[in-house]
């Protein structure tokens, strides 16, 4: 009798076990995917604003075509992105090529003190801080969920229930090398 309520109490607290990892689990996942999301917004605030920036710096510097068309087509790499993976990767280069596009404003004085311009290049700034913010929210929670899928024990039960790793927000390698700066 002492065997099968200690057996009982044993397979009720592995049933209790598996029922509070998997929904860990689950909460995980979403969390992962609501980060995604929140990245997502800021994205698209990023691109309604692009087109505003791009035909304001146009109407200015009507010779730098090449950078201005490296803005528009990063932005639509993005919008056709299929994984998560090409996303990450398209809205780095669209990071890169607004960094140029930053620069090559530099080159006109009274593109700088446009009153359109500055705004619309306060609210990017804006904006990309909270790309940078949402991008390390979603690294924090891709962390957990790794550690999760990783570790033992709880990584038997996301192999039973087919939890997978996620990918992190990466910079490019061009993002991780020492910026020229020249007078």
């Amino acid at each position: 009798m002492i065997v099968w309520i200690v057996l009982a109490v044993i397979a009720a607290f592995i049933v209790l076990y598996v029922i509070a990892t998997y929904n860990s689990l689950v909460g995980l996942r979403n969390r992962v995917n609501d980060q995604w999301s929140q990245i997502d917004v800021e994205l698209k605030r990023r691109f309604d604003l692009i087109p505003n920036f791009v035909n304001t710096v146009k109407g200015y510097a009507k010779h730098e075509s090449e950078t201005l068309e490296g803005v528009i087509a990063a932005r639509n790499s993005y919008l056709s992105a299929g994984s998560k993976e090409d996303a990450m990767n398209a809205d780095n280069m669209l990071t890169n090529t607004l960094t140029k596009l930053f620069a090559l404003t530099e080159s006109y004085p009274d593109l700088k003190a446009n009153e359109n311009f500055l705004e619309l290049q306060r609210q990017l700034e804006e904006t990309e801080n909270k790309i940078s913010y949402a991008r390390k929210f979603y690294n924090d929670t891709a962390l957990q969920m790794n550690n999760k899928v990783d570790m033992f024990p709880s990584n038997i039960i996301a192999g039973l229930f087919k939890f997978n790793k996620v990918e992190f927000f990466k910079a490019q390698e061009a993002e991780r090398e020492n910026v020229k700066v020249e007078f």
